[in-house]
């Protein structure tokens, strides 16, 4: 029977143990850039890129006794949840968002420097594309990963939404503007997680199609979600600062849609993402869990 409380403790503990050997001292603190590699990345996080990565891969009928093949899927985890941290230091800049706290310490740059936490985001984001091109798997897979990884973290992905998103401050977006740069901003990377799984779990073109479109509602019910919690939590339970966005006069979409009709759209979102999940049976309980808590979660 599954078990999500386990299910999620098991497979957060792969994560920690393949982050925590995924920097080139091992987090071994031989040098400020690596010491501070080892703080940005260490600070936690909900891990929810590569949780997703495991539980889109485990719909192929995969099984996690496959030692060589789960190694790539910890390995290809830990490169996506490295290049979301590299954006999470540089977004916490002076130049770009300018905040202090981040998963409830000290910002990266400001822990150490604005040079040294340039450098941390540099730096990961070599690594990230180092560990998929070292897998131990097909070389085609490896390139599809690596196609996916760049494509989805570039201009055309979570680095375009951030320019929308600076480009934005003090106007007053449309829905579809607002939708398109979340879609971008948070949830390309996110799609990016379900797409890993399921090209190292060999799913179908098909299942694929339809993985799209919930990656794309998770995606954007994800963003919704933040930009609720961001409006009604106080900093100690996010481990951010609170009302940063209206603060900065950032377009979200509690300010365009109201914080109730903000929280219909999530259940919307959920429900539309649930709806499709059943195409698959037990085999996507791991997704589904992960679904209601990223629409669901309090921080």
């Amino acid at each position: 029977m599954f078990v999500w409380q386990q299910w999620h403790d098991e497979h957060l503990q792969r994560i920690e143990k393949t982050l925590l050997l995924s920097t080139p001292s091992g987090f071994k603190s031989v040098s400020r850039l690596e010491e501070a590699m080892a703080y940005a990345v260490g600070a936690g996080g909900k891990r929810i890129r590569p949780l997703l990565v495991y539980s889109t891969y485990y719909l192929g009928g995969n099984f996690p006794d496959n030692q060589q093949n789960i190694l790539a899927v910890d390995q290809a985890g830990a490169a996506l949840e490295l290049i979301h941290t590299y954006s999470l230091v540089h977004d916490d800049l002076p130049s770009m968002d300018n905040d202090d706290l981040r998963r409830g310490k000290p910002t990266t740059h400001k822990a150490y420097d604005e040079a040294t936490a340039l450098l941390v985001g540099d730096a990961m984001q070599a690594q990230a594309f180092g560990l998929l091109s070292s897998l131990e798997i097909s070389s085609d897979i490896s390139l599809e990963l690596i196609r996916e990884l760049a494509f989805s973290a570039g201009a055309h992905g979570m680095c375009g939404g951030q320019a929308i998103d600076l480009a934005s401050v003090g106007k007053w977006l449309k829905q579809e503007d607002l939708v398109l740069m979340h879609r971008l901003k948070t949830g390309a990377l996110l799609r990016s997680a379900i797409r890993f799984g399921a090209i190292l779990g060999g799913l179908s073109a098909p299942n694929r199609s339809i993985l799209d479109q919930i990656a794309q509602d998770i995606g954007l019910g994800f963003q919704v979600t933040d930009d609720i919690l961001d409006a009604t939590q106080d900093s100690s339970t996010l481990g951010k600062t609170a009302g940063k966005d209206e603060e900065d006069h950032k377009p979200t979409f509690v300010t365009l849609m109201g914080l109730e009709k903000s929280k219909l759209y999530a259940q919307e979102l959920l429900e539309r993402s649930l709806l499709a999940l059943n195409y698959w049976g037990s085999e996507a309980d791991p997704l589904r869990e992960i679904t209601r808590w990223a629409f669901t979660r309090n921080f």
